[in-house]
């Protein structure tokens, strides 16, 4: 099972404690803030519904399920794991990625079905060289990777990664031509503060002020006190989250940009919640982490996207 974040977490900052499920009713303290135009708000996001008639979805890319394997993982058990995912019935309309550690993507890369893309972990800023435990887009691209996870909470919180500096890998890895799964996500404490919408928004600002193109990105919002811990946002929490997102990006980038990229989520999604997740019309698919690890599991979570699938 992959390592809870909430028990790596040290220092003031990072003071988290997930005794008990989160309660909130909404966003931002209703003592300072208040949805006035839910019914506009969603009205514009509604606009968008048009691009996929017999699909429930608010955007209009194809439904995305990413596995983020994290730092497990054995070459006995990763065996075993490919052949789960090879002997999988999978939906054909999704698109499928693993993240394996990178010492392991060689291995999985020549065993996995074609089916199943393949994703790094995490990238350097440029091009390769004296950068002693780093690893650079083109080194990904050579062992044939076609995407990058990046801003994931581990690497913001625990390793202490800027949204500028995630800013910086994320467009040199679209220069390369490799596409990134952008991760945006709260802490507890600023969820709890109202700040849900502050944090995702300025995550996103990050990206949006280095990123060439939203062309082959994926926006990933995984709030952090439900990575590891067993805790998930309701459906309710994050089709609002997801919502925001999409109506900040055609506020901010485009319309169009707003309608095409795909916002997954993720924080303790499994086998049991997927199919309720995946009924919400911003929930475009999911970043999965310790339910990747289990073959089965991830193929049912993989094929929650006919929980989206309505009448024409």
């Amino acid at each position: 099972m992959a390592t809870s974040l909430a028990s790596q977490l040290s220092g003031p900052k990072s003071a988290i404690s997930f005794s008990s499920p989160p309660h909130f009713s909404g966003l931002r303290p209703s003592s300072n803030f208040k949805l006035d135009n839910t019914h506009s708000f969603f009205q514009n996001v509604d606009s968008h519904k048009g691009c996929r008639p017999v699909v429930s979805m608010a955007g209009s890319g194809k439904f995305f399920v990413g596995g983020n394997w994290k730092c497990n993982g054995t070459k006995d058990s990763i065996s075993k794991l490919v052949s789960d995912l090879n002997s999988a019935k999978l939906e054909s309309d999704v698109d499928v990625v693993v993240a394996p550690p990178f010492l392991y993507i060689d291995q999985v890369k020549s065993s996995l079905t074609d089916r199943i893309e393949i994703s790094g972990q995490n990238c350097w800023t440029g091009k390769g060289g004296a950068f002693t435990g780093e690893i650079s887009v083109e080194q990904l691209k050579d062992i044939g990777c076609k995407w990058v996870i990046l801003g994931h909470s581990e690497r913001r919180h625990v390793i202490g990664e800027n949204d500028e500096f995630i800013g910086k890998k994320a467009a040199y890895a679209l220069s390369q031509n490799v596409g990134v799964i952008a991760c945006i996500g709260e802490l507890l404490e600023e969820r709890e503060a109202g700040k849900t919408f502050d944090v995702c928004f300025n995550q996103l600002k990050a990206f949006a002020d280095a990123l060439p193109s939203w062309d082959d990105v994926v926006i990933a919002y995984e709030p952090v006190w439900a990575i590891g811990t067993g805790k998930v946002a309701s459906p309710e929490q994050a089709q609002e989250v997801h919502a925001a997102v999409r109506d900040w990006l055609s506020k901010n980038v485009s319309a169009e940009v707003a309608s095409k990229t795909r916002i997954i989520y993720g924080g303790s999604v499994n086998g049991g919640n997927s199919s309720d997740l995946a009924k919400k019309e911003d929930i475009d698919g999911f970043l999965v982490g310790g339910a990747s690890l289990k073959g089965p599991e991830f193929a049912t979570i993989i094929n929650s996207v006919t929980s989206k699938k309505v009448a024409a």
